[in-house]
């Protein structure tokens, strides 16, 4: 799917994103829209841009229109620049239609799921910036370390992430956590290592040292499709 379709489609569907969403959800999505036209006309940042929509846009319905079409298909080959770089006035207008959103107060109920889900998350076994080295601790995305924001600001690393002899990260959750961009949406990364993964017929984080380590990277890529942008 060329750039310029696929802008054309999240405009169509713009109603739908919007529904589907919370806040939160959606002003990551808003930011991954307004870094594709920060990429300029440089094909390589357009392409990582366009991978940073799509996991943005994880939060949609799995049967809805919009995520069975990108579901479907597939970016134009690395040479194939023109089918890549979007038209900067239907960006624009785009992140104009985004832009001009106002977000109602989250319903009471839904409100509740939002933070059941996030204490979800924090509640498993994780450890503080104590117990890291300087390098992962001051930046834990170039680590490939998903760290979240417990109470009161607290930085919390999920333990699965680390070695139980050495202490230290694994290599295998270090790929991962890039492959699936950690770093853009730790919160989602977190939810795929500790959900449950039909893929795998289990949860990733429990199955790491269970499985090769190939079995896990394979589940990943055939979530964000690795290597080329699956739109």
């Amino acid at each position: 799917m060329r750039t310029g379709e696929l802008l054309g489609l999240l405009r169509s569907h713009q109603p739908e994103i919007h529904a589907s969403f919370t806040p939160d959800q959606y002003i990551r999505y808003q930011e991954a829209v307004r870094g594709l036209q920060s990429a300029g006309s440089d094909p390589r940042a357009v392409r990582v841009a366009l991978r940073r929509i799509r996991v943005a846009l994880r939060p949609l319905p799995p049967g809805s229109e919009l995520a069975e079409r990108i579901g479907q298909s597939r970016s134009p080959g690395p040479g194939a620049a023109a089918g890549v770089l979007p038209d900067a006035d239907e960006l624009a207008a785009l992140v104009r239609l985004l832009d001009s959103v106002e977000w109602p107060q989250l319903a009471p109920a839904s409100a509740n799921l939002f933070w059941e889900a996030r204490n979800a998350l924090l509640s498993a076994p994780s450890r503080g910036a104590d117990a890291l080295d300087r390098e992962s601790a001051d930046d834990p995305a170039a680590a490939g370390l998903i760290r979240l924001t417990g109470p009161g600001g607290s930085p919390r690393y999920p333990e699965f992430q680390f070695d139980t002899g050495t202490g230290g990260p694994l290599p295998v959750v270090q790929k991962i956590n890039r492959m699936i961009l950690a770093d853009q949406d730790p919160w989602g990364a977190a939810s795929w290592w500790l959900g449950r993964n039909p893929w795998l017929d289990g949860t990733p984080a429990e199955l790491l040292g269970r499985v090769p380590d190939e079995t896990l990277t394979a589940a990943a890529r055939a979530l964000t499709y690795e290597g080329e942008i699956a739109w």
